[in-house]
């Protein structure tokens, strides 16, 4: 079975199911997403789409905002699973600068109780919200093996990139998701994935088939996710380019599938 196991909810739904058949994509992993690019037809609109992305990933919506962003999304996110659930499984986010107690009981009531399968995309705007992920790897230590999904491109740093790696090693029993290779510091990301059985690369927002090349080559080939992040990037060329890099079949299948499978317990 062939999983995306990155992409955001695009609408209409119909749509994003087109594109994954003609992929020949199975299944995908939503994530939310309040920006919709899909909907441009001019750049103007496209602009206009992106700039609300800009504002997300530089963490400038206050906590009340991306509380109640955040349960509307999710609302969306599992509406969709449920209407397509031979099609879709997903992550939810959490507000980051919640106190333990309220992140726990956020993570039971919307991620656990609606079935997702982890948490995610955190999109840290600076080093001190990577700090502040420590709240959701301490409440995670009571689902085991429930895994967290973090964007470590741009805005986030090496130094950004850096604490996430203690934390990854500090919580040990939760795995960790590096989103989109870790940008530009993706031999940085590479090298910890390779020494760190909690640790998993998200193969999207590739800038060089030469970074993903290595990465195939050099990383244990349990540790690296088929995605595409659309509409940020195409499941067809996403997949395409891993079968043309990959040095078989038998890696290919893994990273196309196995891997997500393997680490999420799918059926």
């Amino acid at each position: 079975m062939i999983i995306d196991s990155h992409q955001h909810l695009i609408l209409p739904t119909e749509l994003q199911i087109e594109k994954m058949n003609k992929a020949g994509v199975d299944k995908a992993i939503l994530f939310t997403t309040t920006p919709h690019p899909e909907k441009a037809k001019t750049l103007t609109e496209f602009k206009n789409e992106m700039s609300i992305l800009f504002k997300i990933l530089g963490g400038e919506n206050s906590l009340e905002n991306n509380k109640k962003r955040f349960k509307k999304d999710i609302s969306d996110l599992t509406k969709v699973i449920n209407n397509y659930p031979d099609k879709f499984y997903g992550f939810g986010t959490v507000p980051l600068g919640l106190s333990l107690e309220e992140t726990q009981i956020w993570i039971k009531q919307y991620i656990i109780d609606n079935g997702l399968k982890g948490i995610g995309e955190f999109t840290p705007g600076n080093d001190e919200q990577v700090s502040q992920l420590e709240t959701i790897f301490k409440a995670l230590k009571q689902y085991e093996n429930f895994p967290i999904w973090v964007h470590t491109f741009n805005p986030v740093t090496l130094n950004g990139i850096k604490i996430l790696e203690n934390l990854t090693r500090k919580y040990s029993k939760t795995p960790v998701i590096f989103g989109h290779m870790g940008g530009y510091n993706w031999m940085e990301v590479t090298d910890f994935v390779k020494n760190t059985p909690n640790a998993y690369i998200d193969l999207s927002a590739t800038f060089s088939t030469l970074a993903l090349k290595m990465i195939i080559i050099e990383t244990v080939t349990d540790k690296y996710l088929f995605s595409s992040d659309a509409p940020y990037g195409d499941s067809f060329l996403n997949k395409q380019t891993i079968e043309y890099l990959s040095p078989s079949k038998k890696i290919s299948d893994k990273v196309l599938g196995g891997n997500i499978i393997k680490l999420l317990g799918l059926k």
